[in-house]
């Protein structure tokens, strides 16, 4: 069970580097304007906050990994990282879309549930 933990908990963290690349380098490029669904107008108007967003991700990723670095000592940070994911997940599908709820609500809801499980 710890080795399915450890893997949701770092698909999750990949997730939010990803996501960190996309809002803070590519949001105003083909990629990112694609994948958030902007228009190059709107993607110019908004891209200090959408990199001020990719920070915020990348601390989601961080917090996840430094819990996996803690072995079994980082199972409250691992929790606590998995349950700001889920929130923001939670808040993303209810103000923008299904994506938030399936890229990131979901994955932190399995690896909370596989923690606590554990």
């Amino acid at each position: 069970m710890s080795l399915a933990v450890n893997v949701v908990v770092v698909v999750v963290a990949l997730i939010h580097v990803y996501i960190l690349v996309l809002e803070m380098f590519l949001w105003d490029k083909p990629a990112g304007m694609k994948a958030f669904g902007t228009t190059p107008q709107r993607a110019a108007d908004t891209k200090v906050l959408a990199a001020n967003q990719g920070l915020y991700n990348g601390f989601l990723a961080a917090g996840l990994l430094w819990g996996l670095t803690l072995g079994p000592e980082g199972h409250g940070v691992k929790v606590f990282f998995l349950a700001c994911v889920l929130c923001a997940g939670l808040y993303g599908g209810a103000t923008v879309g299904r994506k938030p709820l399936l890229f990131q609500a979901l994955p932190a809801a399995i690896g909370i549930l596989l923690l606590v499980l554990q």
